[in-house]
């Protein structure tokens, strides 16, 4: 960051829009339940709306990803940033007005639509940012610091909530991301990989409205180009044994990653009676735990072990912790299990370094959107299969006595990840001319 000033504004940016996601998650819970099942300690109904909004914002995401990682090779990742970033602050917004029932299904609406291209863009765009600007020798270390800046704004988020109301959260959480946007606007430099393929999107042309009218129908014409097709996906999965691995891995993983968080909060409420402060505490300790392992342990591990070592040992913890929240018999069990985030938040990093070494620099947005799809197909799949499961075993109508045997299958998923990630050999990056020679 010292070397690269460019990537300061980036983390800043990051942090800011992190740290305005973030802070609604502890409260989210107390919202959902209030509005659809008031005075209730468990509410199947909140469960499975969660769970399907997730899977639809998944499937919308699945088609979003690697259109938006392509667009950015060719227009710049600042122009296809400023729309998820801007339009993330609509459903807080809404929230910090009212949190009533009408509001509320407002909010689901507007979150769905929103997240169907804003979920994991701004992280996808990130890494290819970062990706544009830092050394194949340095980005293990790169992306594991750029998760640091997410996971300690994580903190902050978390932390800020134990302090604030429920009103006082969503409105500074929609200041932060009016905050977010600006900042990005103002001070990040763009960064076009290739100048040759075109001009950003934002450019100050158009925003005079002086376009010519036959070069504004030749920009759209090579935007509807852009959209990745099959053949498109399948060159970069047979590109590389490697990446079709890393794929895999990615999938298991987010199904996991994201069946845990649909099901553990209400988990939790139903099981040891939980609130906002108790989510917030459980959430401070994963990200104190995930930043200091990704901005102190990560640089000095990634270069010794390498990445696929690293990404072997964060799937195991990832597995052993999950499998922990299920059969938790104390209360302060959760607690014990949040710790094993100081190993388990290697695992994302490590995939995007790994999948980063494998393209040219002109496919980074391409590749990383392609990953960033998988992990969409995943949180389409993830919500269909555990949100149900844990609404039926946290009912009185469980088969029988097992509150946490949905968490239990989630770690399962995870377990598959981690034995896919033991076959992964690291080879020589592939060059841009071999990547593109398959076309």
């Amino acid at each position: 960051m010292v070397k690269l000033p460019v990537l300061t504004h980036l983390c800043f940016t990051f942090f800011l829009y992190n740290f305005a996601t973030f802070m609604t998650a502890p409260v989210i819970v107390d919202v959902t339940m209030s509005a659809l099942c008031p005075g209730e300690i468990e509410c199947s109904l909140a469960i499975l709306l969660s769970g399907f909004q997730q899977a639809i914002i998944g499937l919308g995401s699945l088609v979003m990803m690697p259109l938006i990682g392509n667009l950015s090779d060719k227009y710049g990742r600042k122009a296809l940033l400023t729309l998820p970033i801007t339009l993330t602050i609509i459903p807080l917004a809404i929230l910090a007005y009212s949190r009533s029932r009408n509001f509320f299904y407002a909010y689901y609406v507007f979150k769905i639509l929103t997240s169907m291209f804003c979920e994991g863009s701004v992280h996808c765009l990130s890494l290819a940012y970062v990706a544009d600007n830092v050394p194949e020798g340095r980005r293990a270390s790169a992306f594991g610091i750029l998760s640091g800046i997410g996971s300690s704004a994580f903190v902050c988020g978390t932390l800020s909530t134990r302090f604030l109301s429920t009103a006082s959260t969503f409105q500074v959480a929609t200041a932060m991301g009016m905050l977010s946007a600006v900042y990005m606007r103002v001070f990040l430099p763009d960064s076009i990989v290739n100048d040759n393929l075109s001009t950003p999107i934002m450019s100050e042309g158009k925003l005079d409205g002086i376009v010519n009218q036959d070069e504004e129908s030749d920009k759209k014409i090579q935007m509807f180009k852009t959209l990745p097709s099959i053949e498109d996906m399948l060159v970069l999965l047979k590109s590389s044994l490697t990446f079709s691995q890393a794929a895999i891995v990615s999938f298991f993983s987010t199904l996991s990653d994201v069946g845990l968080h649909a099901s553990l909060l209400y988990y939790l409420k139903a099981r040891f009676h939980f609130n906002k402060d108790q989510f917030a505490d459980l959430m401070v300790i994963t990200g104190i735990a995930g930043t200091v392992s990704q901005l102190l342990l990560m640089p000095i591990l990634a270069p010794v072990l390498g990445e696929a070592k690293l990404l072997s040992i964060g799937l195991f913890f990832n597995c052993v912790h999950m499998i922990l929240y299920s059969i938790a018999w104390s209360f302060w069990v959760p607690y014990a299990a949040a710790l094993f985030s100081l190993l388990y938040v290697f695992s994302q990093p490590c995939i995007r370094s790994i999948v980063s070494k494998q393209v040219g620099p002109c496919e980074q947005g391409k590749a990383q959107g392609f990953i960033s799809g998988i992990g969409s197909f995943a949180n389409v799949a993830s919500p269909l299969l555990f949100s149900p499961l844990t609404a039926l075993f946290l009912s009185e109508r469980a088969p029988f006595n097992f509150p946490g045997f949905s968490i239990m299958c989630v770690g399962f998923a995870s377990m598959i990840a981690f034995v896919q990630s033991l076959m992964i050999r690291a080879f020589p990056p592939i060059s841009s001319e071999r990547v593109s020679n398959l076309h």
